[in-house]
């Protein structure tokens, strides 16, 4: 039998994961830990858990606000599991709407002062339904050339035609709808904060640009805006200025409101038919009666959390500073957001510096292509509320030695 032969006969649907396995299991034979394996075998607060037996500073959360450990939430949580049990067992269009479904909507209407709110079971499906209920084949999606993957997914579901300008680019954005046939329905997908480099999306501009085209509606996905920016915590549409021109915000429940879960709120006066065209909405269990007990609470909670959203900002422009006075590149010139991403040179320099950090008791997030811009590596640190300013010293002094140790800083 000739090797091709042979090559044919081992070929499976798993064989065009082979160079990632194969990358895997070389970098994992340097000894180095598997960094989407990590465990937490105790997590004692919003920036505190213990890894293999070591007490650890939680830098790698999402946990913007730290609301999973507040005792309201936690109260709220508790009580519904009790009165409700443990699950729906159903979409909320069948069997799987409980009160505290309507009480989360209520809050979040309340909260974004919109007329509609529509909760999923996860920011991801929140992208999902919306985008490719709204935008189908004959339609055009532009979006951002660095969207996240439930954007793109909400795209290919709905089959829709996508039009990518580039990260960020007014200007590219602008032509390419200019290039779009007038007649056609388009729909326009921002970020106010992209995760990878937590950088923010100049929407004042884009929008401005955007309506200089005729038939566009604007989708901004608030879920690392939510909770931080603005005056009322809504995202950085909020604290831009354009929330009279943005159509619908997208969020998530699992970054600043603690919990899971995924929402879209907007005025439109024909918004709520999306409960009964939208797949992801009408196909999927609902979520359970504890986690939108807690999520109502928090987002209750949220309005009124203009302290903590000053010590977020106090955390993010310290942190900013000490590592760029270390040396460090990161991802923005100035902090933008509660994220701060560290740039490395390449994938063993971030590996060697994750694992350091770790070693020393720090958590931040690797992240690597596709995840990030093509040829980058970066560490991704998301900052939280509750981060003392003990901490952030800590965290500093956990890079520097990590820094010196790798040779990323000199």
């Amino acid at each position: 039998m000739t090797d091709a032969a042979i090559a044919t006969e081992t070929r499976d649907l798993f064989s065009k994961f082979d160079p990632l396995i194969a990358e895997r299991e070389a970098l994992l034979a340097t000894g180095v830990r598997d960094p989407f394996a990590i465990v937490m075998d105790e997590v004692k607060s919003p920036t505190q858990a213990v890894i293999k037996g070591k007490d650890t500073i939680l830098l790698g959360t999402y946990n913007y606000m730290g609301m999973t450990f507040d005792p309201d939430v936690v109260a709220a949580g508790k009580k519904a599991l009790d009165e409700f049990g443990a699950g729906t067992t159903g979409s909320r269009v069948l069997n799987g709407t409980y009160q505290g479904h309507r009480e989360v909507e209520d809050a979040l209407r309340e909260f974004y002062g919109t007329s509609g709110a529509m909760v999923f079971s996860t920011g991801y499906q929140a992208n999902l339904g919306v985008i490719s209920t709204l935008a189908g084949k004959g339609d055009y999606v532009v979006l951002d050339a660095d969207s996240h993957a439930s954007i793109y997914d909400g795209c290919f579901l709905g089959d829709a035609d996508i039009v990518r300008f580039r990260h960020n680019s007014v200007e590219d954005l602008d032509k390419r709808l200019g290039r779009l046939p007038a007649d056609a329905l388009k729909l326009v997908v921002l970020e106010g904060v992209y995760s990878m480099l937590g950088d923010v999306a100049p929407l004042p501009a884009m929008v401005a640009a955007i309506r200089k085209h005729p038939n566009c509606m604007i989708l901004v996905d608030e879920a690392h805006g939510m909770g931080f920016f603005g005056e009322h915590g809504r995202g950085v549409y909020e604290e831009q200025g354009v929330e009279a021109d943005v159509d619908f915000v997208v969020g998530t429940f699992s970054k600043s409101v603690g919990t899971v879960g995924g929402f879209c709120v907007s005025n439109h006066p024909k918004f709520e038919i999306l409960r009964l065209v939208c797949r992801p909405y009408v196909f999927t269990a609902s979520l359970p009666p504890s986690v939108v007990a807690t999520a109502a609470t928090s987002i209750r909670k949220l309005m009124h959390a203009g302290d903590k959203r000053a010590h977020l900002w106090k955390n993010s422009q310290r942190l900013h500073k000490g590592l760029t006075d270390l040396g460090f590149t990161l991802g923005t010139e100035t902090p933008q957001s509660a994220i701060i991403a560290v740039i490395l040179t390449d994938q063993a320099q971030a590996v060697a510096m994750w694992q350091a950090l770790l070693e020393l008791g720090l958590y931040v997030n690797m992240a690597r292509p596709p995840a990030t811009p093509a040829g980058t590596f970066l560490l991704r640190c998301s900052l939280c509320a509750e981060h003392s300013d003990e901490q952030v010293g800590q965290i500093i002094g956990m890079f520097e030695a990590a820094g010196k140790l790798t040779g990323a800083i000199g």
